[in-house]
């Protein structure tokens, strides 16, 4: 079904972790796949071949199998050909709708959080900031990556609505690999860190309506951002000789 590159391994091996045999195999290589997207690390346009994944995960070719075509039921993943299993970019329509739901849910999800947080759990949510300004600072963006997908999911997980952060999951699967295009613009501007900062001082004041607010600002940063290269690649197509 899939080509196998062995050029394409090495690269896997960074952004995909072993999983965890105490699950069902597919399950475990569905779960460890479906994370690296929602984190971002892989980016759109990354190529997947059935071989290259299964030996990454350390599974056999049909648990990596069933993990692809979940993920390409789901969205996360699209299939280009006979032999090739893409990871997606955003349309800008994609962006337009996924961003009005992120809003909706996520902007709930923050709310609902606000009195729920622990005060152990927003020194987690600082010490992921920290982390996150670190990345900033030394142009690690897969890291600030990672501790920003810890810090939204945390603060989302403690609404105590687990449906609706499985909705928000969904959300991330198209998003997450799409953020790797905010930087390094987001390194300059510190947008998000301004944003994250917000949500943090709602969290300290118990004040829901702060919190959402923080978080659908955040939201709504990333998607200026990214609209704006959509539509500037599109131009950018068009000035392309038969463009």
């Amino acid at each position: 079904m899939f080509a196998a590159p062995k050029q394409r391994n090495e690269a896997l091996a960074n952004d995909l972790a072993p999983i965890d045999r105490h699950r069902s195999l597919g399950e475990s290589a569905y779960l460890s796949l479906k994370d690296s997207l929602i984190r971002g690390a892989l980016r759109p346009g990354t190529k997947l071949t059935l071989r290259s994944v299964a030996e990454v995960l350390g599974v056999s070719t049909t648990p990596a199998r069933d993990a692809i075509t979940r993920l390409i039921g789901e969205g996360g993943l699209v299939n280009t050909g006979p032999k090739t299993v893409v990871v997606p970019s955003l349309t800008l329509p994609d962006l337009d709708e996924i961003t009005a739901i992120r809003l909706a849910l996520e902007g709930l999800a923050a709310e609902q959080a606000a009195t729920r947080v622990t005060k152990e759990e927003i020194g987690d949510l600082e010490r992921l900031q920290e982390r996150i300004n670190r990345g900033l600072d030394e142009a690690r963006y897969s890291e600030v990556l990672d501790a920003n997908k810890d810090f939204h999911f945390l603060i989302y997980r403690r609404s105590g609505m687990r449906q609706l952060v499985s909705m928000i999951e969904s959300l991330w699967l198209r998003m997450g690999p799409a953020f790797n295009d905010l930087y390094p613009e987001f390194a300059l501007s510190r947008a998000g860190v301004s944003n994250h900062l917000w949500a943090l001082r709602g969290l300290h004041d118990r004040d829901a309506a702060a919190v959402r607010a923080a978080i659908e600002n955040d939201i709504r940063s990333g998607y200026r951002r990214l609209s704006s290269l959509i539509t500037g690649n599109r131009a950018d197509a068009k000035k392309q000789p038969g463009g």
